[in-house]
Formats: C-alpha cells, sequence, structure tokens
C-alpha cells in the first residue's frame, strides 16, 4: 500500500508561502497563518506540497487504517484559498451566514480574500473548529 501524500514535512512553511507571486494573496496566507497559530495554540507545518496545517489528530481513513491529518489547515489553490474547518458544531450555520463572501463543503471554506469575509466571524469558526475536533478526536 502507498503511504499518504498529505502528512508532515520538514519543509519551512514562510518559505512555501513567499513563493506566492500576488502580494496582496500571499499577504492572505501570512495572515491566515497567524489567525489558525492563533487559534490553535500550534505553531505552522507543511502537510505534503501545499497545505499547512496546525496541530493534528489521529483517525481512521477509508481503508481502515490510522491515518493522521491537522486540526485546521490552508492551502492556497488556484482558484480560492482552501480553509480545512471540520465539524459539525453548534451555531456553524449561523455563523457561516455572517461570515460574508465564500463557498463551502461539510470540511473545506473557500475564499478568494480575506477582504471578502468578516474576520472576526472567520476567527469564531476557526476557534470552533478547533474546540469541536479537540473535544471529539479524544472519544474515539
Amino acid at each position: 500500500m502507498a503511504e499518504p501524500k498529505t502528512k508532515p514535512r520538514k519543509v519551512s512553511v514562510d518559505k512555501f508561502l513567499n513563493t506566492i507571486k500576488e502580494p496582496t494573496r500571499r499577504a492572505d496566507c501570512f495572515a491566515i497563518s497567524t489567525l489558525m497559530e492563533e487559534a490553535t495554540g500550534e505553531k505552522p507545518r507543511m502537510w505534503g506540497t501545499s497545505i499547512v496545517g496546525f496541530g493534528s489528530y489521529w483517525y481512521t481513513n477509508t481503508t481502515g487504517k490510522p491515518a493522521e491529518w491537522p486540526l485546521i489547515a490552508f492551502s492556497p489553490r488556484k482558484q480560492n484559498l482552501t480553509l480545512y474547518l471540520m465539524g459539525v458544531f453548534d451555531k456553524r450555520e449561523d455563523l457561516m451566514n455572517k461570515l460574508g463572501k465564500h463557498s463551502c463543503t461539510k470540511g473545506c471554506l473557500y475564499i478568494k480574500r480575506l477582504d471578502d469575509v468578516h474576520l472576526p466571524t472567520l476567527k469564531k469558526l476557526m476557534r470552533e473548529s478547533v474546540k469541536y475536533m479537540k473535544k471529539t478526536k479524544t472519544q474515539d
């Protein structure tokens, strides 16, 4: 069985973020990194080649094997900034309605730029996602 590609790596997060050519997008990524560090109390680390993650937890993947994943993370994808905010915590829907311009799936939040969203609401989403993950991951 192949090793998972998305796992922690000893690569500089700052070096990765500094490769982002567009200045506003690069600044947004550094700001998101700071917000996620504040929400988790964890330093950023690279996961795979393009995900910046904070903290981690273990889960059982679809093949039944244990796998590690960050508590929260983000990636500067081509179309959007993708934020990995897990959980279906209380008031998530209310916060999403107050967030501003975005799209989402159960575990991913997509934004074009940080200016499109209400920053205090984004901070609350991050904190609540981390709180949910820390609570539920220890109940396995």
